[in-house]
């Protein structure tokens, strides 16, 4: 069968550079790091004791009310946010829409873990009290499902509703999954993306005793290097970013914008490790090929990569290897650049803001850059003949971007948008 394309008419944001897409897209730019000391409780304890907090966010502002608010863990709440800029710019809730046709796959890799957090620490200080007594919307705030199945009740959208969880390629996942189906015939479109929130003390304090986090407390700002030699963890980050993706004559019959072609998707997988990717960047250069390979493109049709880039010693070595490797010559010529320099990581959320950051950069020919290297700061297993983007964003005709991501258990997913 013909296969139908997918174009992007919609975007919605919350994140630590800004509560909506413009905000956090001119943040990037300027090259604004979203890293702070940590508010949401008391770190001192910690050996990291900062993050990429989401900041002054009103859940009221987007028109959730107090009673609702009760019932939505924070990160569901970032979600039904993001959703609302998201399907407003797309105009999806219109009249006239089939919203049987209308679904919603968001990537979450964790969930509800302030709900959880605070249920088992309520438990455990009040069981020699009152006996076991829990909310009774502790589950149902706390499942990671629950984002699709609250913004699918909010607008009345019946088409296929679900979560995808594979870590940090959550949502690249998610999106990849709202690609095929409506290729596929099976959606006019779909609203996608991902939702986290776990800086809690059960968050940060797992991350911190498996060594990932930087602990660069005296500079939280500058905490977050990817390809620095002085790189010493990734920065814990939180909120939502959504995409709406819609069948390209669907979104055409009823003059809705474009603001890129979403052309192709892979998926692979280490086979490696539970947390450290393949050192030879196995897993990394199969995904690359296989997304190159879906969207019928070649390596000298991609001017941008948004890159994993964690700002962890092996993983940075092991992507760019992966880059060399699927790319070649034309590695040289492209622009590569970690936005999480700047956002830091937002776990599942990940590859849903980085998504949005390849289509605005297709969109506006502009690369955000990579920020807080240094003059000197060299690692030498890092080719920095590359183009990094270090420091600066830099202006280029960027005719197709694609973005990387890779989560704990060696899930890989990558997604390619082009101009439309």
């Amino acid at each position: 069968m013909e296969l139908k394309r997918v174009v992007v008419t919609g975007l919605g944001a919350v994140t630590p550079l800004g509560n909506s897409v413009g905000e956090t897209w001119q943040n990037l730019l300027v090259g604004k790091s979203g890293a702070a000391p940590i508010t949401h409780f008391d770190a001192s304890r910690f050996k990291t004791q900062f993050a990429c907090e989401v900041k002054n966010f009103n859940p009221e502002d987007f028109g959730m009310d107090r009673k609702e608010v009760r019932k939505l863990d924070p990160y569901c709440q970032y979600a039904l946010a993001a959703a609302s800029m998201a399907v407003e710019d797309a105009g999806v809730a219109a009249e006239g829409i089939d919203k049987n046709r209308v679904g919603v796959i968001m990537g979450v890799g964790i969930g509800g873990m302030t709900t959880y957090e605070e249920e088992v620490i309520n438990y455990a200080l009040t069981k020699d009290k009152i006996g076991p007594k829990f909310n009774p919307f502790f589950v149902p705030k706390m499942i990671a499902d629950i984002c699709a199945g609250h913004i699918s009740i909010k607008y009345g959208f019946h088409g296929p509703n679900y979560v995808t969880a594979s870590a940090c390629a959550s949502s690249t996942n998610a999106l990849a999954d709202a690609f095929n189906l409506i290729r596929l015939g099976k959606a006019d479109v779909i609203v996608s993306g991902g939702a986290e929130s776990a800086i809690t003390q059960a968050g940060v304090g797992g991350f911190c005793s498996m060594h990932a986090l930087s602990t660069r407390n005296d500079d939280p700002e500058g905490a977050s290097r990817p390809f620095s030699a002085s790189r010493d963890g990734f920065v814990m980050a939180e909120g939502s970013v959504i995409l709406v993706l819609e069948e390209l004559e669907h979104a055409k019959a009823r003059g809705a914008k474009i603001y890129a072609e979403m052309a192709g998707a892979g998926m692979s997988a280490d086979a490696h490790h539970i947390t450290a990717s393949h050192p030879e960047g196995l897993g990394a250069m199969l995904v690359m090929q296989n997304a190159l390979e879906d969207a019928g493109m070649k390596p000298e049709d991609i001017d941008y990569i948004n890159v994993h880039g964690t700002s962890t010693h092996v993983g940075d070595i092991s992507e760019v290897k992966a880059i060399k490797e699927v790319f070649g010559e034309q590695a040289y010529k492209l622009n590569i650049s970690s936005t999480k320099s700047m956002t830091g990581h937002l776990l599942g959320a990940a590859g849903a803001i980085e998504a949005m950051v390849s289509v605005l950069s297709v969109q506006n020919d502009i690369v955000p850059p990579t920020i807080n290297h240094e003059e000197g700061d060299e690692d030498e297993e890092i080719d920095y003949k590359l183009n990094f983007t270090f420091n600066k964003a830099q202006k280029r005709t960027v005719r197709a971007a694609l973005s990387n991501t890779f989560g704990f258990g060696g899930h890989n997913a990558c997604a390619i948008f082009k101009k439309y």
